[in-house]
């Protein structure tokens, strides 16, 4: 008697994978046929009301939030909540507008004392890192540097999702500089960068196995100490920044603080989770509340 071929869980993923990249992808060629506004706003809802809930965004977010707050009403918890997935969205759809993002971007003037320190080192060709999270659009920035001439370089770590990936890496190309990924592969590009006297972004507020456990929002939390490190190896500029999103949803305050002193890599790490940390707690909507960053905290 035969038996029915049970798929491999190799192919279940791959397929599972290849579904949801063409529905992803689907929402996007959708979503740049609108203009460029109602485009942002139509992507945020649908992420907001439909996506991020049935992908369990919402929930998780609800779970860091009551983690972090438990003592905020929980109406607020759920109005933070909704109001982080719409920017989630706003967020991928803005960087998937490869045209009206960077040129949009062009107009904004950055601010801050680490904006000076980062045109000072520039001049004298020494290498700067620049370090945010995952916070109001944290592309905007860097948009606004690249328009500005200087090379900014990307670090990103690949996705789950092989398809998707390919597309998204394409993406951040698009805005100008280098981009490199995490990893073996990556380093000896970004690290020729730093030498050259670049600029390079990194992104250090999610889970990394087996780094150091360090505070972050009043709770330990792994955080890569990578940004710090590199820093004290090539005498780079560690400057923390963020996009901050305006009240009318579209437009950005990009604020570049003064640069975290030399010391050491654990201490340094500290001051970038305190740094994100204060723009959370006066902005707790553009954090994306969505990344399992307490991994401690689960069974």
């Amino acid at each position: 008697m035969s038996h029915p071929t049970v798929p491999s869980a190799s192919l279940t993923r791959k397929t599972g994978h290849y579904l949801s990249n063409a529905l992803i992808v689907g929402v996007i060629r959708l979503a740049l046929m609108l203009p460029y506004a109602p485009r942002v706003r139509a992507v945020g809802w649908l992420v907001q009301h439909i996506l991020g809930p049935v992908a369990g965004y919402r929930r998780r977010a609800l779970i860091n939030l009551d983690l972090i707050w438990p003592e905020m009403p929980t109406a607020e918890r759920r109005a933070i909540a909704s109001r982080c997935l719409n920017n989630v969205g706003r967020t991928f759809i803005e960087n998937y507008s490869a045209h009206d993002f960077p040129k949009r971007m062009a107009k904004n003037t950055p601010q801050g004392p680490g904006f000076d320190a980062l045109e000072k080192a520039a001049a004298k060709g020494q290498p700067v890192i620049l370090v945010t999270g995952h916070f109001g659009n944290y592309e905007a920035t860097r948009a606004a540097l690249v328009a500005r001439g200087f090379d900014i370089g990307g670090l990103y770590r690949d996705m789950k999702n092989p398809y998707f990936n390919a597309h998204y890496v394409k993406t951040m190309e698009r805005f100008g500089g280098p981009v490199f990924p995490q990893g073996r592969k990556g380093t000896a590009g970004f690290v020729r960068h730093l030498k050259d006297g670049g600029q390079l972004v990194l992104l250090f507020d999610q889970h990394v196995q087996f780094a150091p456990i360090l505070d972050f929002m009043g709770e330990p939390a792994r955080t890569a100490p990578s940004a710090a490190e590199l820093a004290l190896r090539y005498n780079a500029l560690l400057i923390p920044f963020y996009s901050i999103r305006k009240p009318d949803g579209l437009n950005f305050d990009c604020i570049l603080e003064s640069p975290v002193p030399h010391s050491d890599a654990t201490t340094m790490t500290q001051a970038l989770n305190d740094s994100l940390s204060s723009r959370i707690s006066a902005h707790p909507d553009q954090w994306f509340w969505v990344h399992r960053r307490w991994r401690s905290h689960e069974p």
